[in-house]
């Protein structure tokens, strides 16, 4: 058992000297850190978290077990965990006693050693689970990983300075490559200037430059190679190749890397019928489109990661510049054709699908604004009225008695509307009686007397008594509120007044005939003047919107009326259709009126213009 603890800490210290020079990446290197620090203490669980500063909780990074087994102790482990990390993260280290064994001076052990990183912001902390162990064993187990604690920090460090390297190399190859491409002022010179930079900085065979034209990939140039026949076969198969890359707009490989997506079948084809070993076809962008390939060759070595990652940054380097030259190349003609061509490709060509979609449609419906030509129609509000219309008002003053009809009531001509009370009518009718009988006999006894002067008095005040009876009469007569002709009632309803007093002149009902109904629409004006005097147009009422009857104008009076703060003109209608049985005057709706035909975009655009006329009117 001591040997095999013997090797477990040799292991694992050989382990963590490698690790602390180890130039892979963090996800290779953490899974080997927490694994040679669980065999350098003997642990059996071993645990990375990292605590987040923004959520103030804790995420795992990694985890190790030395058996692959989960157990009792290692459930407890995972409950103390956080209380660990906490009391870790504030004293830099610690060692808590999570379960007691059979044992009596062994015990289950959680231990924990903050990490130093790069970045002292960032808590990463290494919680472990030493089963079985005495107290001065887990001191010393802690103490051993606060002797590692700077391993993490140490790789960091390295791999910064590694990748800062590899990015200087990059930059610097890229800056060597648009070095020489700059000093070329020709396109053909410039591209042929591009592959050989590419071909000696990193020992390709071969790197040939594909241009798209018409689109189909047209080589252009060849490294070290002045001139070719673009007509054999080796140019048409490495063309096609080219093409494979332009199709997919991506870096393709051969061989093909394992777990990769892309197609590479014309790329096997070609490498195996040439001879190239391995090739890496690199797309060269001009605003987010595939513009050339460029294609690199070599028998000696696969190509790495890190030289994809050159030539992508070479290839975008020398792209604006490259295209330049190439729109530039050729005479007048052919540059006004190529310009042409791609403001064309623009429009025409398949991207931007939902642009140009749009687009169509957008002059489509501006064409359709601009001529088609649709009905117009002015709208206003309309009340249905009749003729004649009468007024029924209280003829003295008095109370009601009695109330015979309501609203939407048809009565007869001569029917009793109202009654009222005559009670007060009938006595002073009574006093009126005797008084007139009583001067009239003292007008008879004078005259018997010889008394001229008496008789004549008594005479006048008979008389007096007499219009007073007439008047009485006449308003018992009256007292009945009786319909003018046969009609409907629209206003009146005093169901509720019996008893109360009116006035004389209130207005007590207004009926109306249902013969003779016409339309009184009220139209703005600003629309009046598109009117034409006789125009034909549709109503529909509030209550019953579906339904839609033909009118036509009779008349426009001439005169207009404020209403609403706009000025309103009356325009009287006939009705074509035959009013329906429950049509009442009165009732309201929406009238809509022929004004002829007009564009769409007037249409929709005359108030406004009118509107910016007046408001812009100097």
């Amino acid at each position: 058992m001591l040997n095999i603890n013997v090797d477990k800490t040799s292991r694992g210290l050989n382990e963590v000297s490698r690790l602390r020079k180890f130039s892979g990446t963090p996800a290779e290197f953490w899974p080997a850190f927490i694994s040679a620090a669980g065999d350098l203490i003997g642990a059996d669980r071993g645990i990375l978290i990292l605590k987040d500063q923004k959520e103030s909780n804790w995420k795992k990074l990694s985890e190790w077990s030395n058996n692959g087994h989960a157990d009792r102790t290692f459930l407890t482990f995972n409950r103390h965990l956080i209380d660990v990390g906490e009391r870790t993260a504030r004293d830099g280290n610690c060692a808590v006693s999570i379960e007691q064994t059979a044992t009596a001076d062994l015990r289950h052990y959680a231990l924990g050693v903050k990490l130093a990183l790069n970045r002292p912001e960032d808590v990463c902390i290494a919680a472990f689970l030493l089963p079985n162990a005495t107290e001065e064993r887990a001191q010393e187990a802690l103490l051993r990983l606060q002797l590692i604690a700077d391993t993490p920090f140490s790789y960091l460090i390295n791999f910064s300075t590694a990748q800062a390297k590899t990015d200087v190399e990059k930059f610097a190859a890229s800056l060597d490559v648009m070095a020489v491409l700059n000093e070329e002022k020709k396109f053909l010179g410039a591209s042929l200037a591009l592959c050989n930079a590419i071909a000696s900085r990193y020992n390709c065979d071969r790197v040939s430059l594909g241009w798209l034209e018409g689109g189909y990939i047209k080589l252009k140039s060849i490294s070290r190679t002045e001139r070719f026949d673009k007509n054999m076969a080796a140019v048409k198969a490495l063309e096609l190749t080219m093409e494979e890359a332009l199709d997919q707009d991506d870096e393709i490989l051969w061989p093909h890397p394992e777990g990769a997506t892309f197609v590479s079948r014309d790329h096997e084809k070609f490498a195996t019928e040439n001879s190239s070993g391995h090739i890496a076809s690199i797309p060269i962008r001009i605003e987010g489109s595939p513009t050339a390939i460029l294609s690199c060759e070599r028998q000696s070595a696969a190509f790495t990661p890190a030289e994809l990652q050159q030539f992508r940054l070479a290839c975008d380097q020398a792209a604006r510049r490259i295209v330049d030259l190439r729109e530039k190349d050729g005479w007048f003609g052919v540059q006004l054709t190529r310009a042409t061509r791609k403001k064309l490709g623009g429009i025409l060509g398949p991207e931007k699908t939902w642009a140009k979609v749009f687009a169509i449609f957008g002059t489509i419906a501006l064409g359709i604004l601009i001529f088609g030509k649709f009905n117009y129609r002015v709208e206003g509000n309309f009340i249905l009225k009749s003729d004649p219309v009468a007024y029924l008002t209280a003829p003295f003053d008095g109370y009601i008695k009695e109330v015979n009809v309501k609203p939407g009531d048809q009565p007869k001509s001569g029917s009793a509307l109202l009654q009222l009370d005559t009670d007060e009518l009938a006595l002073e009718e009574a006093n009126a009686i005797a008084d007139q009988v009583r001067y009239t006999r003292e007008a008879e006894k004078a005259r018997a007397t010889n008394g001229l002067a008496e008789m004549r008095i008594a005479s006048s005040l008979a008389d007096q008594a007499k219009a007073k009876l007439d008047m009485m009469r006449h308003r018992i007569n009256q007292s009945s509120i009786k319909s003018p002709f046969d009609g409907i009632v629209i206003e009146g309803d005093l169901r509720e007044r019996i008893g109360a007093p009116v006035k004389q002149g209130d207005a007590l009902f207004k009926i109306s005939k249902l013969e003779g109904m016409f339309v009184e629409a009220e139209i703005n004006q600003r629309d009046v003047h598109n009117l034409k005097p006789t125009a034909d147009g549709e109503i529909a009422f509030v209550t019953q919107p579906r339904l839609k009857y033909k009118v036509r104008i009779e008349r426009i009076y001439p005169a207009a009326f404020p209403k609403e703060g706009e000025n309103i003109f009356i325009v009287r209608c006939s009705l074509i259709d035959k009013p329906a049985n429950w049509w009442r005057p009165g009732m309201s709706g929406l009238v809509k009126i022929e004004a002829g035909e007009r564009s769409l975009l007037w249409i929709l655009t005359h108030r406004t213009v009118d509107f910016l006329r007046l408001w812009l009117w100097w």
